[in-house]
């Protein structure tokens, strides 16, 4: 049923963003007169899923779901029609149209894809507002979740100050990727036991913090509270109980969920004096720990010592929000390619495809994420248009403002030659990424 949940989200996700798009070149299109042949979600090569003529133009949704397309009379594209511009230039035709008209068209579709990125921020904030933690209410300093965190040298009950002399007022694990991978951060700031530390951060690793599925390195502190205990599990036949501190175990101090799994390796099979809280009031239980050095319990998901804080914006106050959260998100996938093309990131290690997206997602449908994701693929979808690669908006895009600025037109045997250059350096592209979710996947 999870599947079934994230293959759905994904589809309908991917069919706005390209129903959407294809509908700003439409739109453009119709705008100055230019007939528009076929409207298809999805590709159809060989037949159709369904299709339907209105007016002038095919309506339809292919078999093949890796985008979709509009076909627009008298223009080189990934269709290579080439019978239609063997005649003459017809007043209804993409190539009779001034260049500045042609490049509107063209522009269409990401023009589309930015707005719909800002909008559905807009909106996201207004209803859900943005929630954060003050890195002040951290009171326990961090636990670190991955065996990366401490390669680089961060330790369970360090406090982030700042990165790079950039104030850390939220805490947020991404913002020190962020900082790190896409900002070339070289120090964080840290206050261990009360002591002041520089942490030197190595460039080597920028590529694993960007890897596709590295999760966050460290999480806020949280003191050791029972909430769960299996019904199976020793301890609850020992008396333990949902609630209960566990203060140390064999005279280990576990006040912290971190010191709690540490303190019990190499308990397997043996049996440990837990010294423990409750209702205020201190006694000893001994635990008999199995094979697998578990004992079935869980630790609470009371976290108002945290104290999240929420924004709140109005209607109108949430459009400014959105878009400037969309332009600083599109600000960093500009320098993560800068990143790449440095080589500080590996983009094998980076990129995803349909398999990857749908990890986004889920296996279970949260109508705000799935909108926040939406919001982040149209501008990736729009941004990626953009690549100056033949058979991509952005590539005609380049040969439309050199007509503009030079007075020559590209020919229509040079625009068949690098469309088909371009298709096929796209189809490559997506061949690999395929390859990429594909080795992922049997890890």
């Amino acid at each position: 049923m999870g599947t079934l949940i994230t293959v759905a989200q994904v589809l309908l996700s991917l069919s706005i963003l390209v129903i959407l798009h294809e509908w700003g070149h439409f739109y453009a299109a119709r705008t100055f007169k230019t007939r528009v042949e076929k409207f298809y979600l999805f590709f159809n090569p060989g037949f159709s899923l369904f299709k339907k003529q209105i007016g002038e133009t095919e309506y339809g949704i292919g078999w093949l779901p890796l985008g979709g397309y509009v076909k627009i009379s008298g223009m080189i594209d990934e269709s290579m029609d080439k019978e239609q511009m063997e005649g003459p230039p017809q007043p209804w035709e993409f190539r009779s149209k001034p260049a500045w008209q042609r490049l509107i068209i063209m522009l269409g579709g990401v023009v589309v894809n930015f707005i719909l990125g800002f909008f559905i921020f807009a909106i996201l904030l207004w209803h859900y507002g943005e929630s954060f933690i003050p890195n002040e209410n951290v009171q326990f300093g961090i636990h670190v979740t991955d065996s990366l965190g401490f390669e680089m040298g961060f330790q369970h009950g360090d406090k982030i100050k700042s990165i790079d002399g950039l104030s850390f007022d939220r805490f947020d694990s991404g913002r020190l990727v962020k900082e790190i991978a896409i900002n070339d951060a070289q120090t964080v700031q840290i206050d261990r036991g009360g002591q002041s530390i520089n942490l030197d951060i190595d460039e080597k690793f920028i590529s694993e913090l960007t890897k596709f599925g590295q999760g966050a390195i460290f999480g806020p502190r949280i003191p050791f509270k029972i909430g769960v205990l299996t019904e199976d599990g020793n301890a609850l036949k020992a008396g333990l109980e949902k609630g209960d501190r566990v203060l140390s175990i064999n005279g280990i101090p576990t006040a912290f969920y971190d010191e709690f799994l540490e303190a019990v390796k190499g308990l397997a099979s043996t049996t440990a004096s837990f010294e423990i809280e409750r209702s205020g009031a201190r006694q000893t239980v001994m635990v008999d720990f199995d094979k697998d050095e578990k004992i079935g319990v869980f630790p609470s998901g009371d976290f108002d010592f945290l104290k999240a804080e929420k924004i709140k914006y109005g209607f109108l106050e949430a459009f400014p929000a959105g878009f400037k959260k969309g332009i600083s998100f599109l600000g960093v996938q500009i320098k993560a390619f800068g990143q790449m093309f440095k080589g500080k990131m590996k983009a094998k290690e980076s990129v995803g495809g349909p398999i990857a997206i749908g990890t986004m997602f889920g296996p279970v449908w949260e109508w705000e994420r799935f909108w926040n994701i939406t919001a982040i693929l149209s501008l990736i979808l729009g941004f990626m248009n953009l690549l100056p690669i033949p058979a991509l908006d952005g590539g005609h895009v380049v040969f439309l403002l050199w007509e503009i600025i030079t007075g020559v037109k590209p020919s229509d045997k040079f625009m068949e030659y690098t469309t088909f250059a371009g298709f096929i350096i796209l189809m490559t592209l997506m061949v690999l990424i395929f390859g990429i979710d594909i080795m992922r996947l049997l890890r």
